[in-house]
This record gives structure tokens, sequence and C-alpha cells, in this order.
């Protein structure tokens, strides 16, 4: 059919939500059969080229997840036969495939990885996440691989250039390969260890879209929406996780904040000042819920179930006024004993602060303050300015806001702590 550029856009939006879907399951089915991510990437995105071109004339097929990973395979028969060592995989891959066209809705047509898809999909979450891999590297290839975003979205949400994000990418598939990583559930006694890995990859995400770490904008809800979407993945492969059920809650009862945290005017507006009226209660009751879950398992809280005991605590409080600062200030005293962290005591001192008083609060910033582990951390810099202000002492606030602003290296930050600065001066 010929389709105007109106139907030719629906096409390709289709695509695109598609792929989304689809993508995460395609890559770790052909990176079973293949045995290597950076390959199986590269044919599931040759068969997303091929959709782009056909879809928007011959329309979607009935089963467009069949569809592409059929073209994929086909892609990838055609790669094997080029390589004589390959023989082996040519002939599970070429049983896999009829001489229909992709997309024939039959029961030959099914993806015979179907059987799989959990354990691949798994194998995909601890492949990307490897720790042989940099931080930067394992964020931006679990973006790619489950994520299902491209290049271009990934670099734009970390504010770098495309070339920059193509690069990263690029090397970590090399990584892969020149290390030898095999596509593989790791074995018992490293599971812990890596799924850690895996949950702070998808809170990285997570926070970048919470609280941009630079750049213009404050908040990214689209990262916030991503990693939320891959926490609940992880919860229907490891269910019986209670740390994976302790991060999705932490996220999804910080994330029903996100209508609060920017006013009208488009200006960060600050947990204590937030209209609690527009936070999101379904994601609170869902984080709630995920919460008990994690409490539930009988086994010890990590320290994502533990900070989200923390974040349930701002839930819970219909006003700011309200808010059990002593249950804050003791979940973050555990918090301390199991993930020891300056940050850790960083977020300590604004809860004593507001359960003891900001003198006490102070005590326990400026012991962070002198192992100089977050001289250049600005939010160390505003925690203790915010302390200093409620104690009175405004000349010494201003000048640790000043000092803030100048760290920060987020446009939405640095307006924040350059008007309380002034704000406390005019209090001096």
């Amino acid at each position: 059919m010929t389709g105007t550029g109106s139907d030719e856009g629906a096409a390709r939006r289709a695509v695109e939500a598609v792929w989304r879907i689809e993508s995460g399951r395609l890559i770790a089915g052909l990176a079973r059969v293949t045995g290597d991510v950076g390959l199986a990437e590269d044919l599931a995105q040759e068969a997303l080229v091929v959709a782009l071109e056909q879809w928007p004339a011959s329309g979607i097929p009935p089963n467009p997840g069949g569809w592409l990973m059929t073209t994929a395979k086909r892609r990838a028969i055609d790669a094997h036969r080029r390589t004589a060592t390959f023989e082996r995989k040519v002939a599970v891959l070429a049983r896999d495939v009829t001489e229909d066209e992709p997309g024939v809705d039959s029961d030959r047509n099914v993806d015979a990885l179907d059987d799989h898809v959990g354990d691949d999909l798994l194998r995909l979450v601890f492949t990307a996440c490897h720790p042989v891999l940099s931080l930067e590297s394992r964020v931006a290839l679990t973006l790619r691989c489950l994520g299902g975003l491209s290049t271009d979205e990934i670099a734009r949400a970390f504010l770098v250039p495309e070339t920059t994000m193509a690069q990263r990418i690029v090397r970590a598939k090399k990584t892969l390969t020149d290390k030898g990583v095999r596509f593989e559930l790791p074995p018992p006694e490293q599971l812990s260890g890596r799924l850690a890995s895996v949950l702070e990859v998808v809170y990285l995400v997570f926070n970048e879209g919470y609280a941009a770490t630079s750049g213009a904008d404050w908040v990214r809800p689209a990262l916030c929406q991503e990693a939320m979407r891959l926490a609940r993945v992880l919860v229907g492969l490891v269910p019986d996780e209670p740390e994976v059920h302790g991060l999705l809650a932490l996220m999804e009862l910080q994330a029903s904040r996100l209508p609060a945290r920017v006013g009208a005017d488009g200006q960060p507006v600050l947990l204590p000042d937030q209209d609690r009226r527009r936070w999101d209660r379904l994601l609170v009751r869902r984080g709630l819920a995920s919460l008990a879950r994690a409490e539930v398992s009988g086994r010890p809280l990590g320290p994502y179930a533990v900070q989200a005991g923390i974040a349930a605590c701002h839930a819970r409080a219909l006003r700011a006024e309200d808010t059990d600062w002593a249950r804050i200030s003791d979940l973050y005293a555990v918090l301390a004993t199991i993930w020891p962290s300056p940050v850790v005591e960083m977020n300590r001192a604004v809860a004593v602060g507001f359960s003891r008083g900001p003198e006490a609060g102070l005590e326990v910033v400026e012991r962070v303050t002198a192992s100089g582990r977050l001289s250049d951390n600005p939010h160390l810099h505003a925690v203790r300015a915010d302390l200093l202000e409620r104690a009175g002492r405004h000349s010494e606030a201003a000048e640790s806001f000043e000092r803030a602003a100048a760290l920060t290296r987020s446009e939405a930050e640095r307006t924040i702590f350059t008007s309380r600065a002034a704000a406390a001066r005019d209090h001096a």
C-alpha cells in the first residue's frame, strides 16, 4: 500500500513501540544462541532497520515480536554461514526458520526461544552489568539492550555527545568479547554480588532522572520510568530476592513525588515545600506494597529496602510537619551499619537535625566534613548550610550555600543554592 506521511509516521511510531517492548527479549534470545551479546545486539538492530523499511508499506505483522526474531535469525544464519566454525549454530538456527515470510502467524513460526525467555533475559541483565565493564558502560549497555533506547536517547539523557555514547557502547561490547564473558548466569556464590551490581545500575538510571546531576533540567521523568520498568522486569525474573522488591519500592515511592518536584513556574520545589496533594497516590500504594513484599521475605533487609522504609515515612506523612524524623534517623543508623558511606551519614545529619535539633545535625555533618571524603560534593555543603541557617548562623550558612552553588553542575540546583545564600545574607 502507498501510505501518506502521517500513515508512515504512525507506522514508525508503532515500530519503535514494538522495539521498546521486544528488544530485551529479542537480544536475550539471540545472545543465548550466538553466545555473543554484541553480535546479538547488532542482529537485533538489523532486524529493526528492516522493520522500519518494510512495515510502513506492508503494515504491522500479526506477531511483530516473532517477525523481528525470525528476521534477526535469518541475518544470523547469513553471518554464520560465512564462518565455518559456526556450522553447528547455523544448524540450530536453521531448524527454527521456515521458508515462509517473516511474521506469518503459524505454529511453525512461533518463536522457539519462548521457553527460555525468562532465563535469557536474566542472563542478559547479568551480562550487560558484568563487573569487567565500567559503571558508565554498564548503564549504557543496559539501556541499549534491555531498555531498547537508541544511542541518541541515551546520550541525551546523560548529556553527552551521541558519538561519545556510541563509542562507549561499542567499547562495552568489545570488552565483553575480549574478556571472554559468557552469556550465562553467575554461579550461586557470585549471585549476590552480581545482583548488587545490577541494582546499582538501575538505581543510577533512576537517580539521574529524579535529580539530574547536570544540565538545565531538574528532573527527567522518562529515565525514572525506564528504571522502574527495568526493576519490574527484575522482580519478575528473581521474585524471591527481597532487595529487588526493596529497590522497586524505593523508586516507586520517590517517583510518586515527581509531580510536585517542579512548580507551575518550572522552578524546583524541595521536599519540605511540596504540595503533597500532588503526589501520585497510586505509586505510593505500589511502593508500600513492594516494600511489604521485601519485608515478609524473612531475610535481613538490604540497603535499598531500608531506604524504601525511609521513603515510606515521607509517603505516609500527609504534611511535612507530620514526618516521623525520629524513625528516619533510626533507619539511617541501620543503613550506616549495613552500607557505611559518607553520603549515608550526610543524609542522617538531616534526619538528626529535624529530630534532635540543628546543632545535633551539625555534629554529624561536621564529622563528614572533617573526613574530607565529600569535600567536592555540593549536597554536603547544602546540608551544612541548611542546618546552619536553622541554627541561626546565617553568615556561615550563606558561605556554605555559595560553596554548594559553585560545585554543582545542575543549573536548577545552582539557582536554589544561590537564592538561599542571598536570603541567608539578608538575615545575617
